[in-house]
């Protein structure tokens, strides 16, 4: 709201509303054991995007990172979470090898999230309904090489996680482009589980964004607004 003021521009802020649909549906220990998983096992979420561009960069690097974390949490287990309307073909490179084969839910990521210790996720609205859940995470996104070279120079920010620009301070690690790379993004999971006190940290300061993020009702309060300017304008 200060950036649209600072222009000049008469703007309120009425919330977001995914704060009153980020919910899970049941406990954690329900859904996980319902997929065959243990609940008390330290379980990562992998939110590799909805789209067929994000999902072609970001399944492969996520696929390989999976190994390199079993070697350092030999428990772990993983959950993806995939959009409505997804291909399973999509998240083929997730069914390499028989140790720690993520498990693929469709259409049911607050769930996915809600049961997680740690979610691995592509940068957008998932990092936002993540943060909602004030669940520790490792925001990974990868451009075209092309693209990344074209949009670099226009970016005036250093810190692309919405999470993290609505904090105004890093929180959560973030690996993008040549950053993104299956080790630097099983260290970062991995570094939850290992150092001491940093999973309740973050999720600390995650609650502090969710609390930005506006009280339930955000829809009801925009049409408000709305009416409210509608009602100001002479008739025609």
């Amino acid at each position: 709201q200060q950036l649209y003021a600072n222009a000049g521009v008469d703007a309120r802020f009425v919330g977001h509303p995914m704060v009153e649909t980020a919910r899970p549906t049941e406990s954690r220990e329900r859904f996980l054991q319902s997929l065959g998983l243990n609940p008390a096992w330290p379980t990562i979420a992998l939110l590799p995007g909805s789209r067929h561009n994000e999902l072609s960069r970001l399944v492969p690097v996520l696929s390989k990172a999976v190994p390199i974390i079993l070697q350092e949490l030999a428990r772990a287990q993983f959950v993806v979470a995939a959009a409505p309307g997804l291909d399973d073909r999509e998240f083929a490179p997730f069914e390499c090898g028989d140790k720690g084969r993520p498990v693929l839910v469709h259409g049911r990521t607050d769930d996915v999230i809600a049961s997680s210790d740690v979610v691995i996720t592509a940068s957008g609205t998932a990092t936002v309904q993540t943060a909602l859940h004030e669940k520790p995470m490792v925001v990974v996104y990868k451009l075209s090489a092309t693209t990344y070279a074209l949009a670099k120079p226009f970016a005036l920010v250093d810190m692309y996680a919405m999470p993290n620009l609505i904090a105004g301070r890093r929180i959560v690690p973030e690996l993008i482009q040549g950053g993104c790379t299956p080790k630097r993004v099983a260290e970062e999971a991995v570094r939850y589980f290992t150092q001491p006190g940093l999973r309740q940290k973050v999720s600390a300061a995650l609650a502090g964004v969710r609390a930005k993020l506006g009280e339930p009702g955000a829809s009801m309060r925009a049409a408000d607004a709305v009416l409210e300017i509608a009602r100001r304008r002479p008739p025609a």
